[in-house]
């Protein structure tokens, strides 16, 4: 670990995956940062989730990969089911040919938060209020418990989520930069296998224009995921969000899954419930105040890809900060210079995802079902699966792309 520098000092505002990591990797190479977190505590829980190729390389880098367990069952099998109780088998989310852990949201931040060193102050219940800058630093206002005090900063990093309080301070108000997909989604923890369902059975409920997802792990049961179309997302947010999940997939009887599912999910303690939105903006940086992650560029649940986005833009973000030593400003544009490209891939695709998660018609259902059915014949199979791998091979890249100490490695994959 880098000694710290008093004179180069950093706010992340955070407690998040994109906080941690980055306060992490700028503990690293000598920065002394603080972290800021609105909530009273860290936060627990969180839903299914991957990790892939990109975000483990990452990860291996900030010293947290081997504290983020796997919990992908190796005898997973997953069904596509219906309300009538019709069962077969398909493919579910374990089957990409790519480099993947699994796991909950929460398993990635205490595998974070246990690599963060001891030297670094978190201040829970805090909230910044102003964001004032010139060419050596930036003021920002901070209110923790109702008490507002002034401190100055080298750099402030926002890594508080797609409706970050920074950007709206420094960048500008949400409507600007959020761009609703017209999908709802909500997730929860299971206690146990419902519906009769195996530990190890994973389950895809898929009608038009909405989806029910069972995601099994290993050592942990499993969780729920849904997702549906909206016309007005606005609607969605009024009154309970397990009543908008029934009238989303109601009116017909919900049958034995489903209708476990949405019990669970109403008896849940900390059950997600949000609308699909990307947030799209020309510049990830103004002057001496950067965004990472959501903040900056949610790609949403349908890529997959904002974990390992988020932890891998926070090991970047180091690597430009130590190559450009006290010229902060460059640093930040040559590290939105080397992320924009993957990144905007990521939010593609993030978009062509939504239908292999909610099949907005019958036809694509049918597309689906003929996929599936022709994966498992030999030749078949192997093409397609050629063709899978060409498709989320860059969900396998290592986006860094550059060794912390070392030149540009473009176009190197990163060893398993």
């Amino acid at each position: 670990m880098a000694t710290i520098d008093k004179g180069k000092r950093a706010l992340v505002v955070g407690l998040g995956i994109s906080g941690i990591s980055t306060a992490i990797r700028l503990r690293s190479i000598g920065w002394d940062p603080l972290i800021v977190e609105r909530a009273p505590a860290r936060r627990g829980g969180g839903y299914f989730l991957g990790v892939f190729g990109a975000g483990q390389d990452a990860a291996r880098r900030l010293g947290i990969l081997d504290a983020i367990p796997d919990r992908a069952a190796a005898d997973t099998a997953t069904f596509v089911v219906n309300r009538t109780g019709g069962k077969r088998r398909g493919l579910g989310f374990t089957d990409l040919p790519v480099r993947l852990r699994c796991m909950l949201r929460g398993d990635v931040e205490r595998g974070a938060f246990s690599a963060l060193p001891d030297d670094v102050e978190i201040r829970y219940s805090t909230s910044p209020t102003r964001i004032e800058q010139d060419d050596d630093g930036v003021d920002v206002t901070l209110e923790q418990d109702g008490v507002a005090g002034t401190e100055r900063f080298d750099l402030v990093v926002g890594a508080d989520g797609v409706r970050s309080t920074v950007r709206r301070l420094a960048f500008g108000p949400h409507a600007q930069f959020l761009h609703p997909l017209g999908y709802m989604v909500a997730a929860c923890l299971l206690p146990h296998p419902i519906a009769g369902m195996g530990p190890h059975e994973g389950a895809t409920l898929l009608e038009p224009g909405r989806a029910l997802w069972i995601f099994p792990m290993e050592d942990h049961p499993p969780s729920a995921f849904f997702s549906y179309r909206t016309d007005d997302v606005d609607r969605e947010f009024s009154g309970r969000p397990v009543d908008r999940l029934r009238a989303a997939f109601g009116p017909q009887k919900y049958g034995r899954l489903l209708g476990a599912a949405l019990d669970v999910y109403e008896a849940a303690e900390q059950p997600l419930f949000d609308s699909a939105e990307q947030v799209r903006m020309r510049r990830w940086s103004t002057g001496r105040v950067v965004l990472v992650g959501d903040a900056a560029w949610c790609l949403t649940v349908f890529s997959g890809m904002g974990v390992s986005s988020a932890i891998a833009g926070a090991d970047v973000l180091g690597t430009m900060l130590q190559r450009h030593g006290d010229r902060v400003v460059p640093a930040l544009q040559a590290w939105e210079g080397h992320l924009r490209r993957p990144i905007e891939s990521y939010q593609r695709a993030g978009v062509d995802m939504i239908p292999l998660f909610t099949p907005e018609t019958r036809r694509q259902i049918k597309v689906r079902h003929a996929f599936e059915v022709g994966e498992r014949l030999p030749l078949i199979g192997q093409a397609l699966r050629w063709i899978s791998r060409g498709e989320h091979v860059e969900k396998d890249q290592d986006i860094a792309l550059v060794q912390h100490d070392g030149p540009a490695l473009v176009g190197r994959v990163a060893p398993g």
